[in-house]
């Protein structure tokens, strides 16, 4: 905002506004500092070497615009994984991925599309999986399978969901995901999205929880999920992270330990904290 704008929202002098912003430079208040920018592509392959991963890719944008800019990086890396008609796409929840369905994916005819786990019962579009999953195979120009249960049933009624031959046969594709797009979530983000959360966690994938070095921290409904598990995860060729935001950066760098992701799609300020931390 400008100091004009301030005064007037403050409902003081501009006079008494450049005055406060002086006196609080020099006491350290406020700092103003010109950012030794990288170039985006550079940034990307530091943080992917930093962070062990397959690869990554940095869009230089910031707020809603670097949501709004995943999705070509994601489309990229999902030619580059070579999927072709048979191939599996898992699909996450999360304003993350929703933003990357909603910009488009590449045309990738015959792929599969599948949820990363089973629904939620909250209203917010960020929560809606199986639209997601619906929405990627149109753009696709490929085949949606649908999970068709809550993520975190009752033990008694999970058994009987996955009893279900459409739901038993469509999480049997989890057991051969190729590629997949998902969240990187934040330990606070937990109180709208369910019960299921650690203490400890740094951060989630998918409802599995990490501390800051990466270890797993199984949640008490860890056996209750209706969702991939880290073995099916990590055995997949790929697996993009996608989040945007300098508060995530610690929660990345526990999802590359944990193993939980191989590529990571995020902006450039979020990379830099990144970097900072992982030095």
């Amino acid at each position: 905002m400008s100091q004009v704008a301030v005064a007037r929202r403050l409902n003081l002098s501009t006079a008494t506004v450049s005055r406060l912003l002086q006196r609080a430079r020099i006491e350290g208040i406020v700092r103003i500092e010109v950012r030794d920018l990288v170039a985006p592509e550079e940034l990307a392959e530091e943080v992917a070497e930093r962070l062990g991963l397959r690869s990554a890719a940095v869009v230089d944008a910031a707020g809603a615009g670097a949501l709004a800019s995943l999705g070509d990086p994601v489309g990229g890396l999902l030619r580059e994984a070579g999927l072709s008609e048979g191939s599996v796409l898992a699909i996450g929840w999360g304003r993350a991925v929703r933003a990357v369905i909603e910009a488009g994916l590449p045309e990738i005819p015959g792929v599969i599309t599948v949820p990363a786990m089973g629904g939620m019962q909250q209203h917010q579009p960020h929560f809606q999986i199986n639209e997601f999953v619906r929405l990627a195979a149109l753009q696709l120009g490929g085949t949606p399978r649908f999970v068709h249960a809550p993520y975190l049933p009752s033990p008694k009624s999970r058994k009987a969901y996955l009893a279900d031959p459409v739901v038993a046969d469509n999480v049997a594709l989890w057991d051969r995901v190729d590629a997949a797009i998902v969240g990187i979530g934040l330990p606070h983000e937990t109180a709208e999205s369910g019960p299921a959360h650690h203490p400890r966690a740094a951060g989630d994938v998918m409802r599995h929880y990490f501390d800051t070095n990466g270890a797993l921290l199984e949640p008490e409904s860890g056996e209750r999920m209706i969702a991939m598990s880290v073995a099916q995860f990590r055995r997949a060729r790929l697996v993009v992270g996608v989040a945007v935001g300098e508060a995530k950066a610690q929660a990345i760098i526990g999802a590359a330990k944990a193993g939980l992701i191989s590529a990571l799609v995020t902006d450039a300020r979020s990379a830099e904290s990144v970097l900072e931390l992982a030095s």
